[in-house]
């Protein structure tokens, strides 16, 4: 599951009035002036609109990816299909946290949506790898606008107690999704192609703009304080997150070709990344300073190593187990419903004062998932062995990035709740390009570049495997994992 693709996004999001029904899973702050009250009603179903989109598409999409990739002769660049999204995003997170705090959330939203949709039909219609990874990279320039859009407009419209009612509706609304995503996903790759998968999702746009974008213009347009002057555009941040996705692009570029010839774009990118990142994200974030520095940072080691991860988990079970792109997606399903569940448990008022501590131990269950994930390369270990590892990880991380969400708002003031989404979600992918592009080049450089043409031949007969292609994606995330787990224990102020 794509992490910023938001439930890295947020990557919490998701679809509030239906879902208790089926996942019985109560909201909090349903009663009279909660989140489903009459004052909030509207806008929390409006924006959890527009995050179940981004949910159906992220569950779908991840289902039909494999199959994309062998019928386009692309597996080579597979992690390319992914990190693409986040490679763009990053620009348009900087760009929308400051459109939306200088102009409101407002534009930034109708924008992203309409990018989103339209990147959709381009991967739908590519006929080649590196048109659908275009479409892909248009894609995440629309997610990235409407992830920080969204939290700036729950940093304006909702009261601080409410907000962590709202994060585990979003993440609530991944449970539908995280089932019928993969199913329909599936029948349709399977029966029709798989290009319907994509075309066929943006006709879901139209719904969540009619719902939300009138009450986001009644509740949080316009400027945190309208009787101050507008502040021009820092010029400097636009330029530093150019270099933030220019750089990250080239370290991707350079790990995938895996030649002499590469350094040279390699050294580049380096230097565009580092004063990028220095200049984008809270002082201190590289040494995991206490506060929010350490929220930013655990962000990115969460969401990236998990989505790293995640990613190459239909692949592994469609060519190495030989399961079908359905059964494949359907082995994530569970985690939409445990993912809901650790952010459920998150917002409980009674457990705050133990937020630190849920923390630490949600980064221990996604890299005890993450490491658990690969067992399945053994033919005697059941397929379900995975399933039931993902569901235990998404827990830890329906807690973690919740959590950091929830911290990263009560530790910004309004007038920088912009900038500092902006910030989270820089390091969310960020972390994700970077170890979507160590993964991809491990997992190619140990035969993975050939994985698709073994399952061809596998299916005509022939055997053959590469499980230690996937082994190496697997393991180090899980190590990622791991100092998560240390960072989460520094984002108090105070030890």
């Amino acid at each position: 599951m794509s992490a910023l693709e938001p439930r890295d996004a947020d990557a919490d999001t998701g679809i509030n009035t239906g879902i208790n029904a089926d996942a019985a899973l109560p909201v909090p702050g349903a009663a009279s002036g909660g989140v489903l009250g009459r004052d909030y009603r509207v806008l929390s179903v409006g924006i959890v609109s527009v995050v179940f989109l981004i949910a159906f598409e992220a569950t779908a999409v991840g289902t039909a990816m494999p199959v994309a990739a062998r019928e386009l002769h692309g597996i080579p660049l597979y992690a390319f299909a992914f990190s693409a999204y986040f490679t763009t995003s990053l620009f348009a997170m900087v760009l929308s946290g400051q459109w939306a705090d200088r102009r409101g959330p407002l534009g930034p939203l109708a924008a992203g949506i309409s990018a989103f949709g339209a990147g959709l039909l381009l991967s739908g219609t590519a006929g080649s790898m590196w048109m659908f990874i275009a479409g892909r990279a248009v894609q995440g320039l629309g997610g990235g606008l409407v992830i920080v859009a969204l939290y700036v407009v729950i940093s304006r419209a909702y009261p601080e107690h409410l907000r962590p009612s709202i994060m585990a509706a979003f993440a609530a609304s991944w449970v539908i999704p995280s089932v019928v995503g993969p199913l329909a996903a599936g029948s349709v790759t399977e029966h029709l192609g798989w290009r319907w998968v994509f075309v066929g999702i943006p006709v879901l746009v139209v719904f969540p703009l009619a719902l939300a974008l009138p009450e986001i213009r009644r509740r949080a347009s316009g400027p945190a304080d309208p009787a101050a002057p507008v502040e021009p555009y820092d010029r400097r941040r636009i330029r530093l997150a150019l270099g933030i996705s220019l750089g990250a692009a080239l370290l991707q570029y350079a790990g995938q070709e895996r030649d002499w010839f590469a350094l040279l774009p390699a050294v580049v990118g380096f230097g565009l990344l580092v004063p990028a990142v220095r200049g984008l994200l809270p002082p201190g974030t590289g040494r995991a300073a206490r506060g929010l520095p350490s929220v930013v940072l655990l962000r990115g080691v969460a969401a990236g190593s998990f989505i790293a991860a995640e990613s190459f988990v239909p692949l592994m079970l469609v060519t190495q187990r030989g399961l079908s792109p359905t059964l494949a997606g359907l082995s994530l399903a569970a985690g939409g419903g445990t993912w809901a569940l650790g952010s459920y448990v998150q917002a409980r008022p009674r457990l705050e004062p133990y937020r630190e501590r849920l923390m630490v131990g949600g980064m221990v269950l996604v890299a005890a998932a993450i490491a658990a994930a690969p067992s399945v390369l053994i033919d005697s270990v059941p397929v379900w062995t995975v399933a039931v590892a993902w569901a235990f990880g998404c827990f830890g991380m329906g807690m973690v990035l919740a959590s950091t969400s929830v911290l990263l708002l009560k530790l910004s003031p309004p007038e920088e709740a912009g900038a500092n989404s902006a910030a989270l979600q820089i390091a969310d992918g960020l972390s994700n390009v970077l170890l979507l592009a160590a993964g991809g080049a491990a997992f190619a450089a140990l035969g993975g570049g050939v994985v698709g043409a073994v399952h061809e031949a596998a299916e005509a007969g022939a055997s053959g495997s590469h499980p230690g292609a996937f082994a190496v994606v697997f393991l180090p995330m899980a190590g990622v994992a791991l100092v998560g787990a240390w960072v989460a224990a520094r984002v108090r102020t105070k030890p």
